[in-house]
């Protein structure tokens, strides 16, 4: 479910009219949806109500201080992958007592940092970096809390650039190595405590099966490890997808009821009544790493239509907004529902590609898509941008960051402001 729909013709995010913030505040812009962010957060804490757990969101998909500010102040603990990542937390008002830090390569600056912050676990990716730790957290006479990510090598069947579980990714220790490096660890890292296990085996996925194929395979090991090592907590990871083809429609709950069973997305309701039971009995607290499924069809870019090219073989319209503020369809082949801010007045589409001024012929949101005929002057949105967005924006080309407003109900609040030419270039000499 999300908070963007047409009313009266226009495209709304709750109750602000999209058009009038891109009149208003320019384009590319990105826009979140408030309730939507805060509404998938807590329908997934109370899927697994049940058993002892806590919601770590992955700050990197959508790392704005104002999102985390909400997401804080509603209870989530945080994921994080640096210490850029710890201080924007901290920023917005969370608690590093609440975060995990993960990363294959995490800096020495980067531990002291996290220690000297008190962060719950360090998620360590190999036995060298466990050993290193060990080493830092020696030197400033501390006990460095961490748990080994296990690699499960379990097929997520995602995008190759987003599994994350198989023996051939760089992430994790391998699933047999796991016990003897917990048993080493015990006898001779003094200054790291094993509390917990994790594991994560990529994003985007859309069936609950690789779920539960990965957490019955390593429940026996995190079993053995509590009775052996006393760990506290197992983290299962995030991963778990959004609607990205349908991302309008899925907004409106009769467009879940409509959807044949066996074809039916992956809902949270169903994650959670599969695997709590699953997890009930382990004693051991539960921590989820969830990030796409909390922002990604929370938010939308907008972009205005600057002229359309008519070649031999293609129609181009081509548009404001290019690869350096929404990069998934370049680095992912990632597709996004692309809808006019104004309602179509016919159902009659072209063929086209929807492309931006970036000099790379990656720079593209869509290829020979039937679309709406929309005319140079005119908004679009590009759905389920929410999640990896504005996160991977750059400045290639030289081109300024986009704002970013977060919709509450009717009020609209500038949470970034659009990067100035003056911007792109303070600090360089």
């Amino acid at each position: 479910m999300h908070g963007f729909s047409y009313k009266n013709g226009s495209l709304f995010c709750e109750d602000v009219d999209l058009s009038t913030l891109a009149a208003e505040h320019g384009t590319p812009l990105y826009v979140y949806s408030a309730g939507t962010i805060l509404d998938h957060y807590t329908r997934l804490d109370a899927a697994l109500g049940e058993i002892d757990h806590e919601v770590a969101y992955a700050v990197k998909a959508n790392s704005n201080l104002s999102v985390l500010r909400r997401l804080a102040q509603h209870g989530a603990g945080f994921d994080i992958v640096s210490g850029g990542e710890l201080f924007r937390v901290i920023k917005a008002g969370g608690d590093p007592a609440h975060c995990t830090f993960a990363g294959v390569g995490k800096t020495r600056d980067e531990i002291i940092y996290a220690l000297e912050q008190g962060i719950y676990s360090f998620n360590v990716e190999s036995a060298e970096e466990l050993a290193y730790l060990n080493e830092v957290a020696g030197e400033l006479g501390r006990i460095a809390p961490a748990a080994v990510r296990v690699n499960p090598n379990v097929d997520a069947k995602t995008h190759k650039y987003i599994s994350t579980g198989k023996s051939e990714n760089k992430f994790g220790v391998d699933f047999g190595a796991i016990a003897g490096l917990y048993e080493r660890a015990s006898k001779e890292f003094k200054n790291v405590k094993l509390r917990g296990l994790q594991m994560h085996i990529g994003s985007q996925l859309t069936s609950i099966a690789p779920f539960i194929e990965a957490v019955e395979k390593v429940i026996p090991l995190v079993t053995a490890l509590k009775e052996k090592h006393g760990i506290e907590f197992w983290s299962i990871g995030g991963g778990i997808g959004i609607i990205y083809k349908e991302a309008l429609e899925s907004g409106d709950p009769a467009w879940w009821e409509n959807q044949p069973e066996e074809t039916r997305p992956l809902t949270i309701e169903r994650y959670g009544k599969e695997l709590v039971p699953r997890l009930r009995n382990l004693g051991l607290k539960i921590l989820l790493e969830p990030g796409r499924y909390i922002v990604g069809n929370a938010g939308v870019l907008i972009t205005k239509c600057l002229y359309e090219k008519k070649g031999a073989a293609k129609t181009f319209k081509i548009v404001d907004a290019g690869m350096n503020d929404l990069i998934r369809p370049a680095l992912y082949e990632g597709h996004h529902e692309i809808v006019p801010l104004t309602a179509p007045a016919t159902t009659e589409q072209v063929t086209v590609d929807v492309v931006g001024p970036i000099c790379e012929s990656g720079d593209f949101f869509c290829q020979d898509r039937p679309l709406p005929d929309f005319q140079p002057g005119d908004h679009i949105a590009l759905m389920s941008a929410g999640a990896y967005g504005f996160a991977m924006a750059s400045n290639y080309n030289s081109r300024p960051l986009p704002a970013e407003i977060l919709v509450e109900g009717a009020t609209a609040t500038v949470i970034r402001k659009r990067q100035t030419l003056d911007d792109l270039i303070a600090g360089e000499i």
